[in-house]
């Protein structure tokens, strides 16, 4: 090389590094503040503080079919880890294969939820375990016949000793030992994440964009109903999907709290691993991220009783393009099946501690 050349090639280097460098400077978003960080603490009720033996329990009984009537159905059917612990239907299949009429909604981070289910009929993950047991529409158990079938196994004997020691085997033991394995399904290391606590390139600069999109409420408003930390405001709202304008439409949480503005309303899903569980909303009416994100541009299709958080400001296609993005940011790793439950749960910190 000519040592004439040698200023050149550096003057244009620093040129290259600085057009590259501002441009991102201008385009990327500093992450935002701490509240968007999901909370340390997994909250649990009193008596029944997770505990290696319990979510070992948990396991077992959350994948054994043997827990539905006719023996084919486990909760791990309609919660499958390999489908983002949903199963990847629109709607449902219960005994018999019996089409239900809402999607199976994934039960990542459902420990942070306040209140479960789309209706919010159930309160907690224990009353949550015994719902599907007690349907005679999902698993009908016959908990004469599985008493006595855990009665007479020696190894489920032995671990229901070691959970709950000298308790008597039954439902409340059940529904205890399923919740607190399912207190240990919870993603926290998401891209997202990552860039919270700093990594600024954890996120590719479309996902940044996307999220500023995200909580503006002036263009994607995602954020009003899709709460920091938890991606949800464990409230209910009617989002103007198609199938409320059909006869007989699900009610929704006015089937449970008859107030008016509840007629057609579902509760808020976390965006948790959202990328893993399509299809999508309470009737799996939407088959992408995408069609996700057209249904609110348009501002829903049955204008009938919206929700008034339902107000998306003006998007571009790009503007849809980077919220997608950013939605797959949101994906955590969670081993499946959790074989590693009862290790793992060791290190799980006590709730107020």
């Amino acid at each position: 090389m000519q040592p004439s050349m040698i200023p050149r090639l550096c003057v244009l280097s620093l040129f290259l590094v600085h057009a590259f460098s501002n441009a991102e400077t201008i385009t990327a978003p500093t992450p935002p503040p701490h509240e968007w960080r999901l909370p340390d603490h997994v909250p649990y009720p009193d008596g029944n503080e997770p505990t290696p033996q319990r979510v070992e329990l948990g396991r077992m009984l959350y994948f054994d079919k043997r827990l539905s009537r006719d023996g084919t159905t486990s909760c791990a059917s309609c919660h499958d880890p390999a489908q983002g612990w949903s199963d990847g239907l629109a709607t449902s299949r219960g005994l018999d294969g019996k089409t239900l009429p809402r999607a199976s909604p994934t039960i990542i981070n459902a420990a942070y939820n306040t209140i479960q289910m789309w209706d919010g009929r159930k309160a907690s993950l224990e009353d949550q375990a015994m719902g599907p047991m007690d349907s005679p529409d999902e698993m009908a158990t016959d908990f004469d016949k599985l008493m006595a079938l855990l009665g007479r196994d020696a190894t489920y004997r032995a671990a229901f000793q070691a959970a709950y020691p000298d308790a008597p085997i039954d439902k409340l033991l059940i529904a205890k030992a399923i919740a607190s394995f399912e207190r240990t399904v919870v993603a926290r290391n998401a891209p997202f994440d990552r860039w919270l606590a700093g990594d600024v390139t954890a996120m590719t600069l479309q996902q940044q964009r996307g999220f500023q999109i995200f909580v503006d409420p002036n263009t994607g408003n995602c954020a009003v109903c899709h709460r920091a930390p938890l991606f949800t405001d464990n409230g209910f709202h009617n989002i103007g999907l198609s199938s409320f304008g059909r006869e007989g439409a699900d009610p929704g949480r006015f089937a449970h709290k008859p107030i008016a503005v509840l007629k057609g309303a579902f509760k808020t899903p976390t965006l948790r691993n959202i990328a893993e569980t399509a299809p999508y909303f309470h009737d799996g009416s939407a088959a992408t991220l995408m069609d996700v994100v057209e249904h609110y541009a348009r501002g829903g299709d049955v204008k009938t009783n919206l929700s008034p958080n339902l107000k998306t400001g003006p998007l571009t296609q790009q503007d849809k393009d980077d919220l997608v993005a950013f939605m797959q940011a949101l994906s955590s790793p969670i081993p499946a099946p959790i074989a590693a439950a009862s290790t793992r749960v060791s290190h799980l910190p006590v709730a107020g501690k």
